[in-house]
């Protein structure tokens, strides 16, 4: 019986590599990669999916010489962020005039921490918008507070 047991599992395992060689030669060589709005299209079908799964049905993997099947993640996750509208790249802020922003600021002698110009001219604020300060373990948050949220607490 336990003979019986062993044969089947060599079997079954016998198969699921056949199954996993047949899949590897219907894998295209050259994918094209989906973008934009298929992408996003894509990505709801496949939500319950694995995200190597699902970036690979989605055309961004490669194929090695030896026929290795490697996912390409990075390039999956930029097309997703570009599909949903988030720029990547922020350009060169640097106008030829003083230092290029970069997004660290130190506390003053007298407490205070300056966020700067070139940031808050970036987010397109103005003198007297008003934020929601919340404190965390090493970091501060600050919440624009919305011209609505202000009528409300009125």
């Amino acid at each position: 019986m336990i003979n019986n047991d062993l044969n089947n599992l060599v079997i079954i395992e016998r198969k699921s590599k056949d199954i996993d060689k047949i899949m590897a030669d219907t894998i295209d060589p050259n994918p094209t990669p989906l973008t934009g709005k298929a992408l996003l299209q894509e990505l709801k079908q496949l939500s319950d999916k694995p995200r190597r799964e699902t970036a690979k049905k989605c055309g961004y993997y490669s194929v090695t010489k030896e026929g290795q099947v490697r996912v390409n993640l990075t390039d999956f996750y930029d097309a997703v962020l570009a599909a949903k509208g988030v720029p990547l790249d922020q350009g060169s802020t640097k106008d030829g005039r003083g230092r290029e922003p970069t997004f660290r600021v130190s506390v003053h002698k007298n407490g205070q921490i300056v966020i700067g110009s070139t940031y808050t001219e970036q987010m397109g604020l103005k003198p007297g918008d008003e934020f929601e300060i919340k404190l965390g373990y090493k970091h501060i948050h600050l919440k624009q507070l919305d011209v609505e949220e202000e009528g409300e607490a009125a």
